[in-house]
Formats: structure tokens, C-alpha cells, sequence
């Protein structure tokens, strides 16, 4: 397999509204990310996955993008942009940014020529159709509830937005589309910037004819008839052609709709599209046919045979994957994977144990060094998320009382990872001097980063050994691997070799006890999760132990 900086990488996501604001306004910012440089370069980072900073009027975060070419006042300035680059690449790290070219905002300056007029030259930039029957094109339903489709009374026609209506689709169809999209690129790389994460890369090619809905089950509907167009490896092809493959940097596609039968098509090798992808097999794991807020139980065994299933596939075609648990997208890992009660800290360690000792570029979401956990706010409107608020409005249309459904959202909404970063004990936990955007999470006291830089035994100093034990031993990037008694519901154990190493990962994900025989002898203990773990197998709860094999 091909080595390269990108696959020994461990990455970093910052969500810059809520990591750490430095002129207390209330909103995190650029400024506040320099400040806090040295402490991501002490976790030994080696990129930084920094989400939307570009102008945006916020209707979803900063996903909605007005200007590709300049930064959020709520941010910052250019100035403050080009010195984050500067102290990044000081400390020898990289600079990943989000590429939002799916859909732009309303406000784009695109959007507002596209709706003026039916011959517009920007007209085909976007998605425009006729209604039917006195209604939209097609049912379609967008990822945030509600219709995909708005109508425009200056031109009578409806446009497409499979997110809110102030994110209108881009028409990858019109070549211009795609030129464009090549020039921020290439804007961003001339600067510095080492990459992109695209946001829901696997969308932006359409097919021809558009019919209605072809299943009840949204995730069915995005694989087969949102994602994975007919035209997406021949535009993903020619962006890297004729700009990605032209600096040394790195890519990662966000692909809704991805499953095993197209993943190689996206990162092989011999494919020349992107490094690889984010898939969301385990994260879609819980949830029931009414999508996120229809959670549903899963079992070990299921999560573990995705991530078997997905590392065969890769390693068939030297595809290489993403190892990741949580973004700003999901619920905290801890809290969905593993437990946030009185094992919090042993299972964070664990799920650590795991990001870090499987073959794929580990992402870290900011604050799960800590085992920032979920939050359960009281009320609705101390929510935030546009898809949680369209959740809470559509109950309301049902005649249900959302109140009636908060534990849905305390469960699954994208708030629980969106609460500000937990710096110290102090007052708003030490973000800001003002009241934060959003509510802090209230266990914040308990869970900082202060109190944790002063015990050697913190979760987040356990992230700190064990991304450099990663460091030490490119067995754990690029070996082999292997997954043992994969039917056993409580245990996720797996072997990792090469020519030079051979490691056991076993990871005890539940509350008991568990007595695990994976009938291997030779083992050597390395690193554990316990202060007083033991070189055997009796594995106690939410225990995790990495054992050397010594022929």
C-alpha cells in the first residue's frame, strides 16, 4: 500500500462557534482557534478540520456559503484566516477547510442573478422546473424535513434545495458550475490550505429525470435517488485533474448515500477521485425508518460487522478509509456508542482505544478528548439546529406536543456536539465572558480541560498516549487486520500486523464483566484504560486493552 502524510495523519475538527471566542461576543472565532494552537499541537494533531468560516448568513450553521472568497465577520477577517494558516503550519501541522459546493446560500450573489429571470445567465446555475399539478416538481422530502422544492413567484418556477430553502442546489450540469468550483479551489490551495473535507460530495450529480420518491425510508431514498448520480466520478475525475492532483494535499468526500457497493468507486487507488470518504453505515445504525429522531437499538454485532465489511472492501482496491465516531453532525460519541453515566471515562478512553488502533485517518471531534458528553436541554427553544427545529415544527403540524418528544432530541440532535468547548470550571467554561450562542452543556465543572491537564490519568491525556503509541507503531496505520469471534455481543477484539509488529485490540463495550478467550498466547500489555489493569482477559466494564504479540 502506497504510504503517504494523509494516512498517518491523526485530524482534528474544530466547529468554530463553539470552540473558544476570543472577544467575547458570545460566538467562537478564528482568533480564538490561534489561542488555542499549542494545546491541539500538544494532543500531537497533524491536521485541522476547520468547518464553514466563509460569509454566510447562518441559516445553517455556515453550510450556507454567500462568498467563497471571504470569511465570516462573525469570525474574523482574512488577516485573522491567514495568520491561523501561518501558526498551523509553524507547528508543523495542516490546514483542512470545508467545501460546500452541493448547494450555495440563497444569498449568494449566483442565486440572486438565477432568480431575477428565466434567460438569466446565471439561471442554470441552479436547478429551476415547473410545477405539477398545481404543486411542486416531486415529492421529495429535504434532509431537514419539509419539501426539496420552493417556489419563486418572480419566475413561477420552483428551485431545488435538498437542504433548507436557503440553500438552493447547484446545477453541476452547466460547466461553468464546475469551473467555478475548480477557482475556489484553487483559491484556497494557492493560499496554503492542505485540503478539503467536501460536504455531501456524493450528491452534486442529478439524474436526468426526476420521479417521486421511490421508498418510504429516507436513508433508501438518498442512496438510491439523491446520492451517487450518474455523472459524479466523471465530475470527481475531472476536478482532480485538472486541480487536486496538482498539490500535495488531501481530500475527504462526506458521502450520504455511499454504502459498500459504491465505496471503492470514490477512493481506489486507480480511480484518481478523492483520499477517501466519510460513510454513514454506523452512523445511520440507529436510527428507524423515521430518520434521526426515530431512534432504534442496535447491537455490537452489527457495528462491528460494518467496520469489517467496510475494511474488506478498501483494502481489496488500496482504498483507504475514515475512522470517526462523532462530528457536529451527530450526538456525542460517548453518549451514543458507549456510556455517559458512572463509566463515562473509562468508555471514552475506550472508544479512544478504538479510533486510534484501527486501519483509516482517525478524525477527533473537538471536545471528545475530554468525553464531552450529550445535552438535554429543557425546553425547545433552547435549541439551535435547524433540523431540530423543523423536527419540533413538525410535530407541531402533527398536533403533538414536542415537549411530549424531547428525549428524541436530547438522544440524537446535533446540539449535543454543537455546546461550547469546555475550557476550565470557570464562568461559561471558560469560553466566553459573554453568554454563549448557544447554552453550555451544565456538566461542564466536572468535564474540562483544565481539571484534565492535571491529572495524568484524564481522558485527555489518554488521547495524548495513545495517538502518540499510534505514532510509534505504523503497524496500527498501515497493517493488517483482522476481526475476532465476531459474533460475541459484548466484545469488539481484533488483531493488527505487519512485518515488524503484531497487536491485539480487546474493547469490553458494555457494563459487565466479561471473561474473553480469544485463545492467543504470548500477550504483553501495553496500553489499557484502568490505573490497575491486569495482563489477562477478565475484561471489566467498558475496559479496553492493547497487548503486544509476542511469538
Amino acid at each position: 500500500m502506497k504510504k503517504t502524510w494523509w494516512k498517518e495523519s491523526v485530524v482534528y475538527q474544530i466547529y468554530p462557534r463553539s470552540y473558544n471566542d476570543s472577544n467575547n461576543d458570545g460566538i467562537g472565532d478564528i482568533p480564538g482557534i490561534i489561542e488555542k494552537l499549542d494545546y491541539i499541537q500538544s494532543l500531537g494533531i497533524d491536521v485541522i478540520w476547520l468547518c464553514p468560516v466563509y460569509e454566510s448568513p447562518n441559516d445553517d450553521n455556515g453550510y450556507d456559503i454567500s462568498d467563497y472568497r471571504n470569511i465570516m465577520n462573525e469570525f474574523g477577517s482574512m488577516a485573522d484566516f491567514d495568520a491561523l494558516l501561518k501558526g498551523i503550519h509553524d507547528r508543523g501541522m495542516k490546514l483542512v477547510m470545508d467545501l460546500v459546493v452541493n448547494h450555495s446560500s440563497d444569498e449568494h450573489d449566483w442565486f440572486e442573478e438565477s432568480k431575477k429571470s428565466k434567460d438569466n445567465p446565471y439561471r442554470d446555475y441552479y436547478i429551476w422546473k415547473p410545477g405539477k399539478n398545481g404543486g411542486p416538481p416531486t415529492d421529495w422530502e429535504a434532509f431537514f424535513g419539509g419539501s426539496a422544492w420552493a417556489y419563486d413567484e418572480t419566475t413561477e418556477e420552483y428551485y431545488l434545495h435538498l437542504f433548507t430553502k436557503k440553500q438552493p442546489d447547484l446545477n453541476w450540469e452547466n460547466p461553468k458550475v464546475r469551473e467555478e468550483v475548480n477557482s475556489i479551489i484553487r483559491y484556497w490551495f494557492d493560499k496554503g490550505v492542505d485540503g478539503f473535507r467536501m460536504d455531501v460530495i456524493s450528491l452534486i450529480s442529478k439524474r436526468p429525470i426526476y420521479t417521486d420518491m421511490i421508498s418510504p425510508v429516507f436513508e433508501e431514498t438518498i442512496a438510491k435517488q439523491y446520492a451517487n448520480g450518474p455523472r459524479i466520478h466523471e465530475f470527481l475525475k475531472s476536478m482532480n485533474q485538472e486541480v487536486l492532483s496538482k498539490y500535495d494535499i488531501m481530500t475527504v468526500g462526506e458521502g450520504p448515500g455511499i454504502t459498500l457497493v459504491h465505496g471503492l468507486d470514490y477512493v481506489g487507488e486507480d480511480r484518481n477521485e478523492l483520499d477517501m470518504v466519510f460513510h454513514f453505515d454506523h452512523m445511520f445504525l440507529d436510527m428507524g425508518a423515521g430518520g434521526k429522531f426515530d431512534p432504534i437499538p442496535y447491537s455490537l454485532v452489527e457495528f462491528k460487522d460494518i467496520f469489517n465489511r467496510w475494511d474488506a472492501k478498501l483494502s481489496q482496491g488500496n482504498g483507504w478509509g475514515s475512522i470517526f465516531l462523532g462530528n457536529h453532525d451527530f450526538p456525542r460519541m460517548v453518549s451514543r456508542f458507549a456510556s455517559d453515566g458512572s463509566y463515562r471515562e473509562k468508555a471514552a478512553k475506550l472508544l479512544a482505544s478504538m479510533l486510534l488502533s484501527m486501519r483509516g485517518t482517525p478524525y477527533v471531534y473537538q471536545g471528545d478528548e475530554l468525553g464531552m458528553s450529550n445535552v438535554a436541554f429543557a425546553n425547545p427553544e433552547d435549541y439551535k439546529d435547524i433540523e431540530t427545529l423543523n423536527y419540533f415544527k413538525s410535530l407541531e403540524a402533527e398536533g403533538k406536543d414536542p415537549m411530549d418528544h424531547m428525549h428524541n432530541v436530547h438522544k440524537m440532535g446535533r446540539d449535543n456536539a454543537r455546546t461550547p468547548m469546555h475550557w476550565s470550571g470557570d464562568k461559561n467554561a471558560g469560553f466566553s465572558e459573554a453568554e454563549p450562542w448557544i447554552k453550555m452543556n451544565p456538566n461542564y465543572p466536572d468535564i474540562n480541560v483544565e481539571d484534565q491537564e492535571r491529572s495524568t490519568s484524564s481522558i485527555l491525556n489518554f488521547y495524548r498516549k495513545m495517538i502518540q503509541f499510534r505514532k510509534d507503531n505504523p503497524t496500527l496505520v498501515y497493517g493488517d487486520y483482522e476481526s475476532l469471534q465476531n459474533d460475541h455481543d459484548k466484545i469488539y477484539a481484533y488483531r493488527r500486523w505487519d512485518d515488524v509488529n503484531e497487536f491485539l485490540v480487546v474493547l469490553n463495550f458494555s457494563d459487565h464483566e466479561v471473561d474473553f478467550d480469544p485463545i492467543i498466547t504470548g500477550l504483553e500489555l501495553l496500553i489499557y484504560n484502568y490505573t490497575d489493569a491486569t495482563e489477562d482477559l477478565l475484561m471489566r466494564p467498558w475496559e479496553a486493552k492493547i497487548f503486544r504479540i509476542n511469538d
